[in-house]
């Protein structure tokens, strides 16, 4: 008899690795520590990896195992298997001609053990001030929620890489929308698959039979299909126990994100459900939370219909200066947006606790409006149960098209602002989203760094100087009188040429904003480009509010008519703030500059 003996490559301390063929091998845990780093690079295809604790599958996840050269670590944490056999049992991508190919791949000798993992930032374009993962990857925000003074932010993460991939609830809290700690997942993958966005809520009633206060989830579980689940937390939302009944929601097709709310005047649950390729949202009722009554089908045929809906809410806007107020249907889709990939398109209307009827315009049609004109705006969902009645809201920021290949490594991707909307009645009659900056944003101000009450401009271009500080994050606060002038435009710039041109166009009512010289822009064909706004009034008169971050700018209409949010890399932060008029003299009026206080440890 031959006994054939697995091949076995050097390994770090406590380390053993058995090739058992070209894309097979099994890494052995022979000491212990709290965490195994697992060596990462990022152009190789993801690798299987299962968790055998004892020889039964703990996990799958996927880690796009380094084989050419290691481009960061991500831990595993290993902590809580002590007294346990705990091996990887590793399947690899094909290319590999030969086992002893295959034992040259980085990663073989590259993993190592490790009681600590080094969460400093060292990225040059991690933002200051924004919500951020401590590393990997982050999509869209969800599950959020306000309880006993504390902000609760979910997130689609995957902690083994900054690439998507092993869907989880990351989840992180503060107290003022602005300080951000960050806490163990949430939500993890099971056996029915990967955890996609949802929604959670407060049962202050317990309906659901969990408990008084029992912060409920509904989910995405994402497997071979796509179906819904419920899991519900005592610990005001730091830890999940998953329902043994999931799903609780089965359909014939793809349909993902539940987003549900307390409906005080029908005394039900209600729950939207994007029908993503249908390109519509479902609309539920339930007494409990555990059984779905579908109601009614929204959206086929309206808006904005060129990719799959995702992210949907429903909100109950007051109207600014009206004692009125709306129902909102807030619907993300991708791609589809008006400058390309995705973003977030709203309607208006009534709800009567089964079916939402959209608002139409004059001509009878039910119009396309958009939460943000800018590039990078995605996923926007709303806080639950937020103080004062208050309708907050947040957003990914970045974009489809290219968040993979953005110039940053040890994370991928950030938040919005934090925001608060209601509604306005514009001239046409149509109601808008109102979008302003959370009043909390406020306490990031450093010390007024410069105040211009009125300074005349023309042609010849008027510059002020920005911030050094923290790389030069600032608020820029001013107002634009063109007068009789074509358009002014405003310019933010560094000295080493690059530069962002934003115009306003009195004539047209837009405003306009051009990234195509912003700094680094070459990682995507999609990244250069001029996005335009409308500003909802026919007005010469423009104020702005404009928040700077060492990789992104979102501009606030003074009066909330419209934002924009687009990420830049510059190559160094902007240090001066230009402004021109075409075509004859403005003025610029009020203008302030604070500096940003950096939150990001």
């Amino acid at each position: 008899m031959t006994v054939f003996a697995a091949t076995q490559a050097a390994g770090a301390d406590g380390i053993v690795v058995n090739h058992l063929g070209t894309t097979n091998t099994l890494v052995r845990v022979t000491d212990t520590a709290k965490y195994v780093l697992l060596p990462v690079e990022e152009s190789v295809e993801d690798a299987k990896l299962d968790l055998l604790l004892d020889g039964n599958v703990e996990r799958t996840f996927y880690v796009r195992l380094a084989r050419n050269k290691v481009d960061y670590y991500v831990p595993f944490d290993i902590s809580g298997y002590n007294g346990k056999n705990i091996i990887f049992n590793v399947v690899t991508a094909q290319g590999r001609a030969s086992v002893r190919e295959a034992k040259d791949d980085a990663c073989w000798s590259s993993i190592r053990l490790s009681d600590t993992f080094d969460t400093t930032n060292t990225e040059k374009y991690r933002p200051a001030y924004h919500h951020t993962p401590l590393y990997g990857w982050m999509n869209d925000p969800n599950g959020m929620f306000y309880k006993d003074g504390v902000w609760h932010l979910y997130y689609q993460y995957n902690p083994y890489g900054s690439k998507w991939q092993n869907m989880t609830w990351g989840h992180s809290t503060s107290t003022d929308l602005i300080n951000w700690e960050h806490h163990a997942n949430a939500i993890e993958p099971n056996s029915l698959g990967s955890v996609f966005s949802g929604s959670c809520a407060i049962d202050s009633l317990n309906t659901a039979g969990f408990g008084k206060d029992a912060v409920i989830a509904l989910y995405t579980s994402a497997g071979i299909n796509q179906m819904q689940s419920l899991a519900h937390s005592v610990d005001n939302g730091a830890t999940f126990t998953i329902y043994p009944g999931n799903p609780i929601v089965t359909l014939e097709s793809e349909a993902r994100d539940p987003n549900m709310f307390y409906n005080t005047a029908t005394g039900k649950w209600n729950m939207l459900l994007a029908h993503a390729l249908d390109h519509e949202m479902l609309i539920f009722s339930s007494a409990d939370m555990k059984e779905w009554t579908l109601e009614s089908a929204f959206g086929k045929g309206l808006g904005a219909q060129d990719g799959v809906w995702e992210c949907p809410d429903l909100l109950y806007l007051p109207v600014e200066g009206a004692d009125e107020s709306k129902w909102v249907l807030i619907c993300n889709i991708n791609p589809g947006g008006p400058f390309g990939g995705s973003s977030t398109q709203y309607f208006v209307g009534e709800f009567d606790g089964k079916k939402f009827t959209a608002d139409t315009d004059s001509e009878g049609n039910v119009p396309t409006k958009w939460m943000d004109y800018g590039k990078d705006h995605y996923a926007t969902v709303s806080w639950s149960n937020a103080p004062e009645g208050r309708k907050v809201v947040i957003g990914w920021m970045s974009n489809w098209q290219y968040a993979a290949e953005v110039p940053t490594r040890q994370f991928r991707s950030a938040n919005t602002l934090p925001r608060d909307i209601m509604l306005f009645k514009g001239d046409d009659g149509q109601y808008y989203i109102k979008t302003t900056p959370s009043p909390e944003l406020t306490a990031l101000r450093a010390q007024r760094s410069s105040n211009v009450r009125s300074k005349g401009v023309s042609k010849k271009p008027v510059k002020y100087a920005l911030p050094t500080a923290n790389d030069g994050i600032c608020e820029i606060l001013f107002t634009i009188n063109a007068k009789k002038a074509d358009k002014v435009v405003v310019t933010l710039s560094n000295n080493v040429g690059d530069k962002v041109d934003m115009t306003f166009n009195p004539a047209t009512s837009t405003f306009d904003f051009d990234r195509r010289n912003s700094g680094i822009t070459d990682f995507s064909y999609d990244f250069p480009t001029v996005v335009s706004a409308p500003t909802l009034r026919d007005s010469n008169i423009q104020t702005l509010r404009i928040y700077i971050d060492r990789s992104s700018i979102e501009v606030f209409d003074g009066e909330g008519n419209f934002v924009m949010t687009n990420l830049v890399f510059p190559k160094a932060p902007y240090s001066a703030i230009t402004f021109a008029a075409e075509g004859g003299k403005a003025t610029i009026n009020n203008l302030e500059i604070y500096p940003i206080k950096n939150t990001v440890k």
